[in-house]
């Protein structure tokens, strides 16, 4: 049998990868991504406000919160459910971190609010911090204190609950990408809803943005 000479070219090729993917700077492999959860009314809004911060990959409308596996809209809207609309955010740690994520969470919502948020009322709209282990657990209770303090109140007066995760249900296909796919049925919600004017009102210059936070309340 005549000699196979492609054999020889398999080390070679081998170690050419292997020199291309050393060469690689380590940002190119990235950390694994992250995924964190809360309710904060509406999840049309809150999905829209959290997706376009820099390293979140994918945010997605759902349900968190309840004891009803695989609930339908129409059951989390009716009642009785335990479940929160809710928006899942995976994000690249090494390009947003939890922390930050959490402030643009907070200064989305009107965190004195524990019977709704906006114009939407009820349990399953009321807002919560969803934890899934004990580091983002101690990072949302050290945000409550953060943001009692740039509110100038006690953190008593703040209604934001944290809870530790369990399932999330994502919401049918026709709540995901609302903000995009309907841009003005969306926003004549949201200025209806007067969901800006309040966040304004709440937290002055800082309303709708992940900036570090302040020891003294915010400025109108």
């Amino acid at each position: 049998m005549a000699p196979d000479h492609r054999r020889p070219l398999a080390l070679p090729l081998a170690a050419l990868l292997l020199s291309v993917l050393l060469l690689l700077p380590a940002a190119a492999w990235g950390a694994p991504l992250q995924e964190a959860v809360f309710a904060g009314g509406c999840f049309w809004c809150l999905e829209h406000d959290l997706e376009e911060l820099p390293g979140v990959a994918e945010a997605v409308s759902g349900y968190s919160g309840g004891d009803v596996a695989r609930p339908t809209y129409r059951q989390v809207s009716a009642g009785g459910t335990g479940h929160q609309e809710s928006v899942r955010v995976r994000f690249d740690p090494d390009r947003l971190s939890y922390d930050t994520l959490l402030r643009a969470f907070w200064r989305n919502i009107d965190p004195r609010d524990g019977a709704g948020q906006f114009c939407d009322r009820g349990s399953s709209y009321r807002p919560v911090i969803f934890t899934a282990d004990r580091r983002q657990e101690t990072a949302a209770r050290a945000s409550v204190a953060a943001a009692a303090r740039e509110l100038g109140t006690s953190t008593a007066a703040l209604q934001v609950a944290v809870r530790p995760l369990g399932p999330f249900w994502p919401a049918e296909d026709y709540h995901q990408d609302y903000a995009r796919r309907n841009p003005v049925t969306y926003g004549y919600y949201r200025w209806r809803c007067g969901r800006d004017a309040r966040l304004s009102t709440v937290w002055g210059r800082r309303a709708r943005n992940s900036e570090p936070w302040a020891s003294a309340p915010a400025a109108p």
